[in-house]
């Protein structure tokens, strides 16, 4: 960010944050608005820090649950019936009538769904776990994209200038795959599987990869049933090989 050598304030990224603690009575930025800027501010909150959350984006907040169940749970049934979009309307139905209109708070929607959205961009759905209500209040602030970076102080794109103690990147991550991950041609440069979705899940030498379908549980799921089928099937045929070597031997043993 612009200015980030005036700031000289704390700068750090959501993967080493670990609690709120050491924020209570400070005025944190938390720039992004996924689940895990979410988390974190909800978290500030109830250490008693004043946290305010950059929002960039469009983004879709559903509640936890639905009706009594888990709102994924609900999706995963619901696309056994119906097509995406026809299930995007649905939970936007119910998450409108469970969280209310949430714009009006500085969250916009985008144009797509929440599942089309995840399915074509792999952008996840917030689901809310509290932070929502602390934006109502007011203990959350929500705040557009940051113009540049004074010395503590943030200057945002709509004029307004923020006194800021320190600012929490929950900016995304990424596939570290090639780090620790060599000798492979498994993955592509960007520490993805090259097959594309929904064949991504095997590899070669026994190697399997779990989560790297940009669907969420969902793809998460779908793999792992696969694996869990395919490693059956590799057993069982290992297990008839076996077999029938130790058949085999025994009756070349016996004539012996």
């Amino acid at each position: 960010m612009e200015g980030s050598e005036e700031f000289g304030r704390q700068v750090m990224h959501t993967s080493d944050y670990r609690s709120g603690e050491a924020y209570r009575g400070r005025q944190v930025l938390v720039v992004g608005c996924g689940n895990s800027a979410m988390e974190v501010c909800l978290d500030l909150c109830h250490h008693n820090a004043f946290p305010t959350m950059v929002v960039r984006d469009a983004v879709h907040v559903l509640p936890r649950e639905t009706f009594g169940r888990s709102t994924f749970e609900l999706a995963v049934s619901l696309m056994k019936w119906l097509p995406v979009k026809l299930v995007d309307k649905v939970l936007l139905i119910s998450s409108w009538m469970i969280l209310g209109n949430i714009e009006k708070y500085g969250l916009r929607r985008p144009s797509l769904g929440p599942l089309e959205l995840k399915n074509t961009q792999g952008k996840t759905p917030v689901l809310d776990i509290g932070a929502l209500q602390k934006i109502k209040t007011g203990e959350i602030k929500v705040v557009p994209g940051i113009k540049r970076l004074l010395h503590g102080r943030a200057e945002l794109v709509d004029g307004r200038i923020l006194d800021v103690d320190s600012i929490i990147l929950a900016t995304g991550y990424h596939s570290n795959v090639h780090s620790w991950l060599q000798g492979t041609e498994f993955f592509n440069k960007d520490g993805f599987p090259r097959q594309a979705f929904p064949d991504g899940w095997k590899g070669g030498s026994g190697l399997y990869a779990v989560g790297f379908t940009r669907r969420g549980l969902s793809g998460a799921s779908m793999d792992a049933v696969k694996i869990a089928e395919d490693i059956g099937r590799v057993w069982k045929e290992e297990t008839r090989q076996a077999k029938r070597i130790t058949a085999c031997h025994r009756r070349c043993t016996s004539q012996n």
